[in-house]
């Protein structure tokens, strides 16, 4: 069982490991790693995610139960987190969303997909999209809404609900998932020449989104604010995972499909908690401490969580 787990989680890890040290040493210019990132998020992952939506089951992907379970344990999560930085670590309202949003926002993409994958096998992978299909949407609903209202300069309404809707639909990861329902519903079959491109550029998502995650981690460094950091960590690599798993058995969920939602609700906070922090330069260094920390300690907090599914 142990080595299984190892042969599931090793090569994600060892390829961001690969990414960092070369970075880190040299051997690949820092300011290459952006191009990189640029190229895997803008244009690879968002084929990839074109892909498997256009071929989604949607009458058998999306099981209310599954969504229910992942995003409300991802809500109290956050809310947890947020009342913690207030009421604990003595931080303003506005920097303790900021804080939260990082036990709300899994790296559903880079690490939950590859890790998914090699756990359940690429056609077992439906109820993993799904998740990832309205993950964006709502972590950005929750998080922008919550730091607008409680910031003591927060925008009108108005300018609030122009920021949300941005946020969610300039996303390219958003676009290439919505472009993926479009064909799926509409039926339309697309040209062998179109469909092969896409695929060829789909396959080097992964790899070059993983290689690039260890690059950009080399350019954080762990902020004297332990506690808080240990706090959204511990929140997010157990708690939310906890709570998925809770409300799954709650509501009488099979447990070969809510092992798919608590994996992905396992995952690290994303590269996205960080840009949320330093879109409202609040909790900046919080958050890309929290990255890097959760990261590190996912090696044994997912293999611990594959034991348990398993």
């Amino acid at each position: 069982m142990l080595l299984h787990i190892l042969n599931i989680i090793a090569p994600v890890f060892l390829i961001i490991g690969v990414g960092y040290s070369a970075v880190r040493g040299g051997y690949f210019a820092d300011n290459l790693v952006d191009g990189l990132m640029r190229f895997a998020i803008l244009f690879a992952v968002p084929c990839l995610l074109f892909r498997a939506t256009s071929r989604l089951d949607l009458s058998t992907a999306y099981d209310w139960r599954i969504m229910l379970a992942f995003y409300s344990a991802a809500a109290i999560s956050f809310t947890s987190v947020c009342l913690l930085a207030w009421s604990v670590f003595k931080k303003n309202p506005g920097e303790s969303v900021a804080i939260g949003f990082g036990a709300l926002f899994s790296n559903s993409v880079l690490l939950g997909l590859p890790i998914s994958e090699r756990a359940w096998g690429i056609d077992n992978l439906s109820t993993v999209y799904a998740i990832i299909s309205v993950h964006a949407p709502f972590c950005y609903l929750l998080g922008i809404t919550t730091m607008e209202v409680v910031r003591s300069d927060g925008r009108s309404w108005t300018a609030t609900s122009r920021i949300i809707i941005t946020a969610m639909f300039r996303n390219s990861l958003m676009i290439g998932i919505g472009l993926g329902f479009l064909v799926n519903l509409s039926g339309v079959e697309m040209p062998q020449i179109l469909t092969s491109s896409v695929d060829i550029i789909s396959n080097a998502a992964l790899p070059a989104a993983l290689f690039g995650l260890g690059g950009v981690l080399t350019r954080y460094k762990f902020s004297h604010s332990l506690g808080e950091v240990s706090t959204v960590s511990m929140f997010s690599l157990i708690v939310h995972p906890s709570l998925t798993l809770l409300i799954c058995y709650l509501l009488g969920v099979d447990q070969s499909i809510s092992r798919t939602a608590v994996l992905i609700a396992a995952m690290a906070p994303g590269i996205n908690s960080y840009l949320f922090a330093t879109m409202y330069q609040r909790g900046q260094s919080i958050a890309a401490s929290t990255v890097l920390l959760a990261t590190t300690l996912s090696i044994v907090s997912v293999s611990s969580w594959l034991w348990i599914l398993s």
